[in-house]
């Protein structure tokens, strides 16, 4: 056993080995930081996005580097999942792309705003986190062709293309023997002008993702058997 005075100096002692670790580690920490967060990408949109996602609370629903409330899915890397297209498309308006299945509000952003925010979400996703969270098993599932960027942030929220995608719409494999290219233009442009009361949301596609959308989807026809 030890004396009292052997444990009171073991105790003295062992408190400053621990305050002195614990201080070179904080030193250390703060050290690494500016590189590990990639501080010299922070932009003035950057700040405002940052300020948008708190003064609308969206950690009360959302997760950005394990801390929020788990309700919502979890955003540290959401832009490299989903990429900025899907996004602003969600910001826009929540319910249009996942009709009847999101109950995320519509905060009625600007599109300058919408920018800030995904100028936010990008530099989020390239802090280091020593590997955190895991990639989902979405992303580790990699399409068998070259997809449009488009189709790859947007489509496959809710179609399925070779099994891989989501279930809310309908897969997509064999739309090019279905659809010609002008029905499939209209359709993207304005879904509701073509069938009232359909699910599929107005995307608010540019020009050139509409064409390039048109061309991927009329190729995905039934294979030639013989």
């Amino acid at each position: 056993m030890l004396t009292k005075s052997a444990a009171r100096a073991f105790f003295l002692g062992g408190t400053v080995v621990c305050a002195v670790a614990f201080v070179g580690l904080t030193i250390d920490t703060f050290q690494q930081l500016p590189a590990r967060t990639h501080a010299d990408q922070i932009t003035p949109a950057v700040e405002r996005g940052k300020d948008l996602w708190d003064h609308n609370n969206c950690m009360g629903c959302h997760t950005l580097l394990g801390e929020g409330a788990y309700y919502a899915p979890e955003l540290t890397r959401v832009y490299e999942r989903r990429g900025p297209a899907f996004i602003r498309s969600m910001l826009q308006n929540p319910e249009a792309m996942y009709p009847g299945q999101r109950r995320m509000v519509n905060y009625h952003f600007s599109s300058g705003q919408i920018d800030d925010l995904v100028a936010f979400l990008q530099w989020i996703g390239t802090i280091d986190t020593n590997g955190f969270p895991a990639r989902p098993p979405l992303a580790t599932t990699e399409p068998t062709a070259p997809q449009p960027a488009v189709f790859a942030q947007m489509c496959v929220a809710c179609h399925a293309l070779n099994g891989r995608g989501g279930q809310v719409g309908p897969a997509l494999d064999t739309v090019g023997d279905r659809f010609n290219a002008d029905y499939l233009s209209r359709w993207l442009r304005d879904p509701a002008s073509v069938r009232p009361g359909t699910r599929m949301p107005q995307l608010s596609l540019t020009d050139s993702q509409v064409n390039e959308l048109v061309a991927f989807l009329g190729r995905q026809r039934a294979e030639v058997r013989p």
